[in-house]
């Protein structure tokens, strides 16, 4: 999915603005090297998808969402972070993404206990899979897997930018792979775990997956 040309220095703003409120109060490391180490690998050329494009909508459905986190500005950060290590063909880039952040983030001045929630976020959407008490969890899922929900057009563009994402991966091996995952999906008993989320994106969510393991001649379950 090609970037919309992102504004870096209203990222830029949103990234200081979320640390600066994260951190306790006190003298503190300038925000902005962390930031545009960030923007350098959310712009890396292996991306299709995983690029600044998603990473605001991520933060966009999150702001929206914030009422329903405990703790919205850490959930910002685990945004940030969540694709900050991003190779298609590695699967553990959501384990590097969360030590990332655990380096990262204590020297750019936030607690060790914040730290830790960052990364376990991270770390979370390996699964997309909160508990029901997991508050920050549910609202971060259900900001990443937002796409799902989207108009047919731009979930056609999303799914587009994901298998050029994974254009090393032969055709047939892809559309079984992709049809596993979507069957999956399918299979839970609800994708959002928002009341929004669950309200708002469930069925058209729902109907985008249906449609396109159908494209992919699978027949949904």
């Amino acid at each position: 999915m090609p970037d919309l040309d992102p504004d870096l220095d209203t990222l830029r703003t949103r990234w200081t603005r979320t640390l600066e409120a994260a951190r306790p109060p006190g003298p503190a490391p300038d925000p902005t090297p962390y930031a545009d180490n960030l923007l350098t690998r959310w712009q890396e050329p292996q991306r299709r998808y995983h690029t600044l494009t998603h990473l605001t909508a991520v933060l966009d459905h999150i702001d929206a969402l914030e009422k329903h986190a405990d703790a919205p500005d850490l959930v910002r950060l685990a945004a940030w972070f969540h694709d900050a290590v991003y190779l298609p063909n590695r699967s553990e880039n959501e384990e590097r993404s969360a030590h990332l952040a655990e380096r990262a983030l204590p020297e750019a001045g936030l607690s060790a206990q914040d730290t830790a929630e960052v990364a376990r976020l991270v770390r979370l959407t390996v699964t997309h899979a909160p508990a029901d008490d997991d508050r920050n969890g549910q609202v971060l899922c259900d900001a990443d897997l937002a796409i799902l929900a989207a108009s047919p057009p731009a979930y056609a563009a999303y799914t587009t930018a994901v298998r050029e994402e994974y254009a090393f991966v032969p055709a047939e091996a892809f559309r079984e792979g992709r049809a596993a995952i979507l069957r999956q999906l399918l299979d839970l008993p609800r994708l959002f775990r928002t009341p929004h989320g669950e309200r708002e994106w469930e069925r058209r969510a729902r109907e985008n997956l249906r449609t396109e393991l159908t494209q992919l001649g699978s027949t949904p379950g």
